[in-house]
């Protein structure tokens, strides 16, 4: 028991960096779900048993035309499929006993900063993972409430000044990897463009938003995927690796 409660205070301390991020990022989706109609339960409850963000921005602006179900489906996946990749990774180093029921309660809790957390531990035991999911789901949970609430009873001046603060999310995410990474540069531009048309170019800007979404997101990565292929000979540290893989 003793062991148990250690592996889960280290997990918590490891996730209060990932909680404080979380709690700004679903601040602001509080306060774009309520200027879409949600009330600020409805917002709270899409982050209490989704916690994907770059999902519930794009579902909840979906959510808005009523009857776009396949839309809505197509971009889900296309969107949140990444995480199906990570879990297969985790799987290869959970401890014996992470297993049955608490496999699936573990993947609920898959996100990019836990992902990359709970990777770096040599076994991972049902402890540490859920005490370094437990703050950031919260986070993302009141970050939420607090977002909703405060859109509900702001002047709209104010609020319409909060909401540029989801394109400067996205700015601070995607800007540090373009300076290391070229192809990055290239599928933000791609992505960016096709983005453009669909808004503004007659004709096709009548496709909804998310197949749109999931359109950008696709040709981005399949044109960079052709343009820039990753040498499978490379580690992730980008040192090659000697003959017949690794060592």
């Amino acid at each position: 028991m003793n062991e148990t409660m250690k592996n889960y205070r280290r997990g918590l301390v490891a996730g209060i960096p990932i909680a404080l991020g979380y709690l700004s990022v679903s601040f602001t989706f509080g306060i774009l779900a309520v200027q879409y109609g949600l009330t600020v339960w409805e917002a709270t409850l899409i982050s209490m048993t989704t916690v994907t963000s770059a999902g519930q921005f794009a579902g909840v602006q979906i959510m808005m035309v009523p009857g776009l179900w396949l839309d809505m489906l197509i971009s889900q996946l296309t969107i949140n499929v990444r995480y199906s990749f990570m879990s297969i990774a985790l799987s290869q180093q959970l401890d014996k006993k992470f297993s049955g029921i608490w496999r699936w309660l573990g993947a609920f809790l898959v996100t990019d900063e836990i992902f990359a957390v709970g990777i770096t531990e040599e076994k991972i035991t049902r402890s540490f993972w859920f005490g370094l999911s437990t703050l950031p789901w919260v986070g993302w949970s009141l970050g939420t409430f607090l977002g909703a609430f405060l859109g509900n009873i702001l002047p709209a001046s104010v609020m319409s000044a909060l909401g540029l603060a989801l394109y400067g999310m996205f700015v601070a995410i995607v800007v540090p990897v373009m300076k290391k990474e070229k192809a990055v540069i290239v599928a933000v531009i791609i992505a960016a463009v096709l983005s453009t048309l669909f808004t503004y170019v007659p004709v096709i800007n009548k496709v909804s938003v998310g197949i749109s979404i999931s359109i950008c997101a696709i040709v981005s990565a399949v044109v960079v995927a052709i343009l820039f292929p990753v040498d499978e000979s490379e580690d992730a540290s980008g040192e090659k690796l000697p003959e017949g893989g690794a060592a």
